[in-house]
């Protein structure tokens, strides 16, 4: 019965004696894999960059089709409101004329350059 008394008490002061051996190794361990988990994990540093990016990506295409919707309403109401408009497609996309004219089409390889600051 000495015997083990004398089991527990060596095994009651070794564990003390490896925590003061190894316990700074662990803690240092513990402490590396929290730092390694908050910078690589799901939810860590870079992939909350990610997202990050993601978001202004996403914002910077909606901020896009938002101008180019307001560019269609603007295109539809002229196109509802503008008679001239109207016209200016239906002669240049469509090659309609009013009675009496005659529409001549010059393929534009023949065409001169036109020059912005000449007046007609």
């Amino acid at each position: 019965m000495g015997t083990r008394k004398l089991n527990k008490k060596a095994a009651s002061e070794r564990i003390p004696s490896l925590l003061r051996q190894y316990g700074p190794a662990l803690l240092g361990l513990l402490v590396l894999v929290l730092v390694v988990h908050d910078i690589f994990g799901t939810h860590g540093y870079l992939a909350m960059r990610r997202t990050q990016q993601e978001i202004k990506k996403v914002n910077a295409d909606l901020d896009q089709l938002n101008k180019e919707n307001l560019q269609l309403e603007q295109e539809v109401r002229e196109l509802k409101t503008d008679p001239h408009k109207i016209e200016k497609i239906a002669r240049d996309e469509l090659g309609l004329a009013r009675p009496g004219e005659v529409i001549i089409k010059i393929p534009r390889s023949q065409q001169l350059p036109q020059d912005s600051t000449a007046k007609p």
